[in-house]
């Protein structure tokens, strides 16, 4: 997409000039003679860079240059004079100008400085978006399991050993993984995340080990896989439970040997990565069943750390709640919301079976859908409107006297067949055949049962 670049300078001759050579460089061009109409343009269009004139019929550069800066931060300003002194070009940087060209004008020198600017500009707003990024995307919590799990992580980033990220679907695994990178000697390098349940079995090894040109139809120039892509940095291997036994073993080769060969090719490439992996899925138990190498589970298995669900940190419930409101008004504007203690009690109270993914999504709900600026009961989905009793995944922590409170025995026996059903899906990854079996139910009527009991299946991670 094209810069523009608006040139404000009372002398036709030098609007003129500017305007031909930066349109030969490929910038789209606007110009004013003088501060009246240059605040016009600057109503009509923001414009990436700035040349203002010190000297104009109406106005005095410097004393219109705050008032840029104030109105349009974020856009670089070079100022240019005839008559300009030592003292003019210190005051102007003062004042926020990027840079201050003399009269006559050079055209090479124009092109640079203009060049120099942007590419500046460039990296602040990029700098600023990492750390808009980073901000938004890490650990939030307050509570013992949390402190504990970034102390893990503040001693385990700082080697090279890998590491195995174990958690339930939307308990935040890539943010760990992030985090461990990010804290690591490897920072610089670059974190490539692969999800290896969403690339198909017959393209995941292209994906990770690349291609050379011809080795398939359609491979039409050489391709470097995400491994090769991850040299001198970290690469995330999420939801590596889904991975089939095949790839898993050309995997551990690589892993093993630190080199790899792309498809269609001969030639051993060496590698240098961090391996990051993270899963859903109780490993050793998939190992019994024959899901997944014993191998390569020790290979990855040096460094394991578990994530807890939401459930279990209920203190960091509200903290999470009202910092993904922020974040939203922050990104996206509009009424800032505010929870009601009901709210957030009733927030505590909930299970969360989608983790802290759950809980995001449901504040950006809320925070487009409530009519006014306190969220109340009212707003709630029916779930927490009218909340099952809270019971943990443990039978001797089932909380009776929650169903023995209710003065309707349907409503008790709808609440325990949402609260074992729930259960009982989570534990087996929601495999729908497999709960059936286990609870004596065909597949079709606990479908049925999952429709009419409204139980929602947690994102994947």
């Amino acid at each position: 997409m094209k810069k523009t670049i608006l040139i404000i300078d009372d002398e036709p001759d030098i609007r003129q000039s500017m305007s031909d050579i930066f349109s030969d460089e490929g910038y789209n061009v606007i110009t004013a003679e003088d501060g009246s109409e240059a605040l016009n343009q600057l109503e009509k269009e923001t414009p990436d860079l700035i040349f203002l004139d010190i000297w104009l019929p109406d106005s005095d550069g410097l004393k219109l240059l705050p008032g840029l800066k104030k109105e349009h931060p974020q856009v670089p300003v070079i100022m240019i004079s005839g008559h300009g002194t030592i003292e003019t070009a210190v005051q102007a940087t003062k004042l926020g100008a990027f840079d201050f060209i003399e009269k006559p004008l050079s055209l090479d020198k124009l092109v640079i400085t203009a060049s120099n600017a942007l590419t500046i500009s460039r990296l602040r707003e990029e700098n600023l978006r990492l750390k808009k990024r980073y901000n938004e995307n890490r650990l939030i919590g307050e509570c013992h399991p949390i402190i504990q799990l970034k102390e893990q992580i503040r001693i385990i980033a700082p080697t090279d050993g890998w590491v195995l990220i174990v958690g339930e679907n939307g308990t935040g695994k890539e943010l760990v993984a992030r985090e461990i990178h990010r804290l690591s000697s490897r920072e610089k390098g670059p974190f490539i995340e692969v999800n290896c349940a969403a690339i198909p079995d017959n393209l995941i090894e292209s994906e990770l080990f690349g291609y050379e040109k011809g080795a398939f139809t359609g491979a039409e120039r050489r391709q470097k896989g995400k491994f090769e892509i991850s040299n001198q940095g970290t690469i995330f291997l999420d939801e590596i439970g889904d991975m089939s036994l095949n790839t898993q073993a050309k995997i551990l080769r690589v892993l093993q040997e630190k080199t790899l060969s792309r498809l269609g090719g001969s030639s051993a490439v060496p590698i240098d990565v961090r391996i990051i992996a993270a899963t859903n899925k109780d490993l050793e138990e998939e190992i019994k069943a024959g899901n997944f190498r014993q191998d390569l589970f020790f290979r990855l298995n040096v460094l394991p750390i578990q994530v807890p669900p939401l459930r279990e940190r209920r203190e960091d419930i509200s903290l999470l709640a009202e910092t993904f409101i922020t974040n939203y008004y922050n990104n996206h504007g509009g009424t800032f919301r505010h929870l009601s203690p009901e709210v957030i009690n009733r927030l505590k109270n909930y299970d969360w079976p989608g983790n802290v993914r759950e809980l995001k999504n449901l504040m950006e709900r809320l925070s487009i859908m409530c009519a006014t600026e306190l969220i109340q009961t009212s707003d709630l989905p029916p779930y927490l409107r009218d909340p099952a009793p809270n019971c943990s995944n443990s039978s001797e922590d089932y909380h009776w006297d929650d169903f023995l409170a209710s003065n309707s025995l349907s409503d008790a026996i709808k609440a325990f067949e949402k609260l074992y059903i729930s259960d009982k899906l989570l534990k087996n990854s929601w495999n729908i055949s497999k709960t059936a079996t286990l609870i004596g139910m065909t597949r079709r009527n606990l479908h049925r049962k999952i429709n009419a009991l409204e139980i929602v299946q947690p994102d994947a991670d």
